[in-house]
């Protein structure tokens, strides 16, 4: 019965991990306001936008590149 429960543990955690380790990052432009900022999921509403790529890998790069995005660099 323990090592059955063990198991199972283990099984869910090989399972999960991955998912948590596997985040990616989008640039999101806000409709109203147009100020931009950096989302880790996926926007489904249509009060924002996203611009520059379609997911980056990390914060790191999704910051790097939201520096070059030009709706996100205009006053």
């Amino acid at each position: 019965m323990k090592l059955k429960l063990a198991l199972a543990g283990v099984l869910l955690a090989g399972s999960v991990l991955p998912a948590l380790a596997q985040s990616t990052y989008y640039i999101v432009q806000d409709s109203g306001t147009k100020h931009c900022k950096i989302v880790s999921q996926k926007p489904v509403t249509k009060e924002v936008t996203i611009v520059g790529m379609d997911g980056y890998p990390s914060e790191t790069a999704a910051q790097t590149a939201m520096k070059t995005v030009k709706v996100c660099n205009e006053d």
